[in-house]
């Protein structure tokens, strides 16, 4: 982060602005918006800045720049043509500690400018950070588009309402379930669009006596890697959570998009290192809803496919927990569809299969002769430390040795890779590849490199040797 989004009140303030053409003139309109009394200094001032200086909205100087014009200032924006006139002014306000913007130049800001969409109290400031102006405001368009015109008036009749509900509500934790439950049926902007405020007083009254003191669990598929693929409803759970349950492959990015103060619990799992036991992870579920939290169980790719999200409902169930699923995309879907590898074709498989390497410890047995059918495709979970008997059971019920096979490691992410090749050689495919990697068994591997299109930074590794898995 380049720059601390900091929101400063400029009310009665002292501020300069040295310029006075248009793009001065768009600088004072906004420090005058923020209450800000300005001061322009130029030589030649424009029409509309005349203007305000006669409605006594601000002070004019007709002259260039000196320095001290800088004296008792809180902030100063250099708004000229000329860029040594611009550093000037820089260097003159950081020698006294002043806050500078110079715009258009970054490397002489101390702050800079954001595109902003304003719906007060509620403002969302957009920045590149000076590098990219052109695509914030395209930022900016789309949230206007979004957030709707009487946002403002909600946050004005919900900040009048606050005192009242800290009377009747006196744990910080329900109150803000209590906000967050009325925010999140739209009853109460749908009102203040109408204008009805009166109604909507009456809502907010009505809704304090609702109980918000019970916990609940939600399962949350969080996708095969990229953040991008995560459902609308997922995301909007995570900013709410109080505790956060996730696994190993839930990803960093993905785990920024919780809400920050919420507790996040590794419960993660691979073969032969289970950080939590899964009897622990289910009995943490109900002990924090039952504390009256609202609880987030995170899992890489969809909850119900190989997530043991089945296991932990039963618990649910029988502590009499108020639960909610939430779908996500699982890997085979995911890891496919970024590799370039249809899981079912009319030409090459007419069917897909998902099975797991792990299995439990009684040792049932996979159907393999239903498995080494040919014309169909077989997905493989967790499979990689299982590869060598994959490969023999396929092989000995049938399967042909040439079964295009593909392996994708880190699927959807910016390391993914792509490992291709043939059943017979399955055991030598894997020999570079560590963590997550999905197996992929079937005619329609051999069209992933007239499909595959996924290419991050240039990072897609596409072998079809795989000895050469870790070469770029």
């Amino acid at each position: 982060m380049d720059y601390l989004p900091i929101f400063t009140k400029l009310e009665n303030r002292p501020c300069l602005v040295v310029g006075g053409g248009d793009i001065a003139f768009r600088k004072v309109h906004l420090l005058l918006k923020a209450n800000a009394d300005v001061t322009v200094c130029a030589p030649e001032i424009d029409s509309r800045l005349l203007q305000k200086e006669k409605d006594q909205q601000l002070k004019i100087i007709r002259q260039n720049f000196s320095t001290d014009l800088l004296q008792g200032k809180w902030l100063v924006i250099a708004a000229t043509d000329k860029r040594d006139v611009n550093e000037q002014i820089a260097n003159a306000a950081n020698a006294l500690q002043l806050l500078v913007n110079v715009v258009d130049d970054p490397e002489l800001s101390s702050f800079i400018m954001p595109s902003i969409v304003d719906r007060s109290p509620i403002i969302v400031a957009i920045s590149s950070a000076g590098t990219a102006p052109v695509l914030a405001r395209l930022i900016r368009e789309r949230l206007e588009a979004l957030l709707p015109m009487h946002l403002g008036r909600l946050a004005r009749i919900s900040g009048d309402f606050r005192n009242r509900v800290k009377e009747v509500i006196g744990n910080p934790s329900l109150r803000r379930r209590y906000w967050e439950k009325l925010f999140a049926n739209g009853q109460l902007g749908h009102l203040l669009q109408k204008g009805q405020t009166a109604n909507a007083l009456e809502l907010m009254e009505k809704t304090l006596t609702e109980d918000v003191t019970q916990g609940d669990v939600a399962l949350v598929g969080a996708g095969p890697g990229d953040p991008s693929l995560l459902t609308l409803k997922a995301l909007q759970l995570m900013q709410q959570a109080d505790v956060v349950l996730y696994d190993r492959l839930v990803s960093a990015d993905i785990l920024d998009l919780v809400r920050r103060d919420a507790d996040l619990i590794s419960v993660g799992k691979e073969a032969g290192n289970h950080e939590v036991e899964q009897s622990r992870t289910n009995q943490m579920l109900v002990e924090f809803a039952k504390q009256g939290k609202k609880v987030v169980r995170l899992k890489g790719g969809d909850s119900f496919i190989f997530g043991r999200g089945g296991e932990e409902l039963e618990e649910l169930v029988a502590a009499g927990v108020a639960f909610q699923v939430v779908p996500g995309i699982t890997a085979a879907s995911g890891c496919s569809a970024y590799a370039g590898i249809p899981l079912t074709h009319r030409d090459y498989s007419q069917s897909v299969t998902f099975v797991t390497g792990h299995r439990k410890s009684d040792g049932r047995q996979l159907n393999w002769q239903a498995l080494a059918a040919p014309h169909q495709t077989l997905v493989v979970y967790m499979g990689l430390i299982q590869s060598q008997e994959i490969q023999n059971q396929l092989l000995s019920f049938g399967r042909s040795p040439d079964t295009p096979v593909a392996l994708v490691n880190r699927g959807t992410t910016s390391d993914q890779q792509v490992v291709i090749g043939k059943l017979s050689e399955l055991t030598l495919l894997g020999g570079g590849l560590q963590g997550a990697t999905l197996m992929i068994i079937g005619e329609v591997v051999s069209l992933a490199e007239k499909l595959a299109w996924f290419e991050p930074e240039g990072n897609h590794k596409l072998s079809r040797d795989p000895f050469l898995v870790n070469l770029s």
